[in-house]
């Protein structure tokens, strides 16, 4: 039994490598489309997951989730992007580039789908299929919660007026403090795991409604 965790969860972090390079190469890709060529002069265009690893992000926070809870999620060093540089509003500009990697996310998690609904779940390559879906729905989710440095927190200033983007940004600079304290202290002290309920309402539905599974 330990043979064959352990084999899901090398598995599971193999997949989500290239879920996290395309996702980031998606914003880099949005941002030249919109004028800004910061990503590509800095060779962040590029699919060679070196030039995208973060220890932390990319390798250890993955592998500990997947670990800990079967799924995981991570990121990459942020593609450098510079709105100045956009052509157009450039609150609009920052929205199409957070959204670009979450939508390369769900792409990547319908093709994974496609692969479970042509080969089933019952050998390798649909349950391959599923596992992609599933961490390209994991990272997909995840990077939509609006705390920097996660994409949601370039998506949600497109909605929000001058008076509450102002105090949005006051909150900004803890974003990263609070998302470790959800992660890890909300459960610990409350008996409440505030990221498994969010993932059971949003990944899980869209799953089952993908694969069929």
């Amino acid at each position: 039994m330990g043979n064959i965790d352990l084999l899901g969860t090398l598995l599971s972090f193999a997949l989500l490598i290239p879920a996290i390079v395309f996702h980031e190469v998606a914003h880099g890709y949005a941002a030249l489309a919109l004028g800004d060529t910061t990503a590509k002069d800095s060779g962040r265009l590029s699919f060679n997951p070196i030039a995208h690893i973060d220890l932390w992000g990319t390798i250890l926070l993955p592998l500990l989730m997947i670990a800990m809870f079967g799924a995981g999620f991570g990121y990459a060093k942020p593609v450098p992007v510079n709105p100045y540089r956009f052509r157009g509003d450039r609150r609009m500009g920052m929205f199409l580039t957070g959204l670009a990697g979450p939508g390369a996310n769900l792409v990547m998690a319908a093709a994974g789908a496609v692969v479970v609904r042509l080969a089933g779940m019952t050998g390798l390559v649909g349950t391959l299929g599923y596992l992609f879906a599933l961490v390209n729905l994991v990272l997909l989710f995840f990077n939509l919660i609006p705390l920097p440095p996660l994409d949601g927190s370039r998506i949600l200033p497109l909605f929000l007026s001058e008076r509450a983007m102002a105090a949005y940004e006051q909150w900004e600079r803890y974003g990263f403090v609070i998302l470790i304290a959800v992660l890890w202290i909300v459960p610990a002290v409350f008996k409440f795991d505030p990221f498994t309920a969010y993932f059971q309402a949003t990944v899980y539905p869209v799953l089952r409604l993908l694969t069929g599974a």
